[in-house]
């Protein structure tokens, strides 16, 4: 006998009584989760349900619907529980890798908030995203990541129809640009947006997110920014965007980076291509290198852009009548949700001034211009020889991933003192870093001496080892780790000389230790 039945108009289905009186076909005696905690009801409920989901819901479902009929909603048991178990739920059978097409259909309810397919992109179709669309329009959370089988106009129409977007993964997706000039025109309320390794999708492809495309002319190219209106973009407070397309000109990723980082303003998290140069052109106010860039895109160009900031910030204050006081210039309706982050970073305080810069979002120099403060904390992609830049632009950061080669720059000076000196603007308030360096170990020791007492997280990429590297002394600079990640080339030694040296090490009572310490990789 069927489990669900058509019942009315509009193609709804309905769950019969008698599903209340099921008894479970398969029980769960599990009473220690993976953790190791002792099972909680609602962990023991929700096993339940995966353990029966194939075997009962799913395959009642399958054989009498599935193929059948298209509902725009189920009336049914998983139509009463909570958002939040549903989610749950889900969760659990993708981690089992049990989540089935049918079973996916079934809670795609209404209250559902969070909606993460990315360990099985296999089940993402044009018509779930037609479901997806239809059923879960209060979506706050949506990952998409991997599923490449889904053609760009079906994403188009689909987020078309989730305007309550907080965060959205696209990453290893067939998005392109008419997927985010969607996305910027109707998740109006999007924060965190990941298009990471979309290959469709280039660098000037994301200036609608910063309201670079929407710019309404009126007059001619050269009128002031007060004859221009522009929507205020999403308030995105993160954006991936590594090892996307490559754009039309070799200069492209460094302009539309830098077009970002002017016209979002309340970016803290930022990962893309051309980064480290974009830092550069704004500190040094380079906009000309991006005109042509900005002509053939037909946006204004960035020097404009800047100016319209300016006014913006400027017009903000004064309808608020703060003009003369210590508040944060944002605008309007853009960053209000994102202040709670800054009151619980770790770290020493910052001095009166700086601070006061900071929240007022420019420093004005002693020629009377303005100098824009970016809010960025986390920066991915950065090269070492962009940290004097990154350090102007952005005295907040506490999280950063840098590529450094083995080479000296043209001043003559090693990557390992370019690093050490960049990093030490932000001793103190580090908390993770990063760093890919193909040199030796001993090479990066400077620099984690001046960044590691505050470090939480480090990892270690590509760097070569040797009897000798100064492990002991990295562990000593960075006494409050709790992860850390090395990758490295192992040294070419013969083995009765690290037994020595081992030897010569056990038992030495002054050797540093980690007690904080909760992952550890070392390859």
């Amino acid at each position: 006998m069927p489990l669900f039945r058509i019942s009315g108009k509009g193609g709804e289905a309905k769950a019969l009584p008698r599903w209340r009186k099921m008894k479970n076909r398969k029980k769960t005696c599990r009473k220690i989760d993976d953790d190791g905690s002792v099972l909680s009801l609602t962990r023991l409920c929700l096993l339940s349900l995966a353990d029966n989901m194939k075997d009962v819901w799913a395959k009642d479902y399958a054989d009498n619907y599935l193929d059948h009929y298209f509902f725009r909603y189920i009336m049914g048991p998983f139509n009463l529980l909570p958002g939040e178990l549903v989610k749950d739920l889900t969760r659990l059978l993708c981690n089992r890798k049990q989540l089935s097409r049918a079973a996916l259909h079934l809670l795609l309810v209404p209250q559902l908030r969070g909606l993460s397919l990315e360990k099985c992109p296999g089940l993402v179709t044009s018509v779930l995203c037609t479901h997806i669309a239809a059923r879960c329009q209060g979506l706050w959370s949506l990952d998409l990541s991997g599923a490449q089988q889904l053609p760009s106009k079906i994403l188009s129409e689909t987020f078309g129809s989730l305007p309550a977007l907080r965060s959205l993964s696209l990453a290893g997706t067939t998005c392109d640009r008419c997927v985010i000039r969607t996305i910027a025109n109707c998740c109006r309320l999007l924060r965190h947006l990941d298009v990471s390794s979309c290959h469709f999708l280039s660098p000037a492809a994301l200036l609608p997110l910063g309201g670079g495309a929407s710019f309404l002319l009126s007059g001619s190219s050269s009128c002031s920014p007060s004859c221009r209106a522009l929507l205020p973009p999403p308030p995105l407070t993160s954006l991936l965007a590594l090892d996307i397309g490559f754009g039309e000109e070799e200069g492209d990723p460094v302009a539309a980076a830098a077009y970002i980082l002017v016209s979002l303003p309340c970016l803290e998290t930022v990962a893309m291509e051309g980064l480290s140069q974009a830092c550069r052109l704004i500190q040094h106010r380079e906009f000309d290198q991006t005109d042509t860039f900005a002509d053939r895109e037909g946006v204004p160009r960035l020097d404009e852009m800047w100016r319209y900031r300016q006014h913006m910030d400027r017009w903000d204050n004064k309808k608020d009548g703060k003009e003369d006081e210590e508040e944060e210039i944002v605008w309007e309706g853009s960053c209000s949700e994102s202040e709670e982050d800054s009151s619980r970073d770790e770290g020493p305080s910052c001095s009166q001034s700086e601070e006061v810069e900071m929240r007022r979002g420019r420093v004005s120099s002693q020629s009377g211009d303005n100098r824009l403060i970016l809010r960025l904390k986390d920066v991915k992609g950065l090269s070492c020889d962009s940290l004097e830049s990154l350090s102007r632009l952005c005295p907040k950061l506490h999280s950063m991933s840098l590529n450094s080669d083995d080479d000296e720059d043209v001043r003559g000076r090693s990557q390992g003192s370019l690093l050490a000196a960049g990093l030490k603007r932000w001793s103190g308030q580090l908390r993770s870093l990063s760093l890919h360096h193909p040199g030796p170990l001993v090479d990066l020791l400077p620099a984690l001496q001046v960044s590691g007492s505050s470090l939480v997280s480090l990892t270690l990429e590509g760097v070569k080892t040797s009897p000798h590297s100064p492990l002991l002394e990295v562990i000593t600079a960075c006494p409050r780790l709790r992860d850390l990640h090395m990758s490295a080339e192992p040294p070419n030694t013969p083995h009765e000389e690290e037994e020595d040296d081992e030897g010569e090490q056990r038992g030495d009572p002054d050797l540093p230790r980690l007690p904080y310490l909760c992952s550890l990789t070392l390859k």
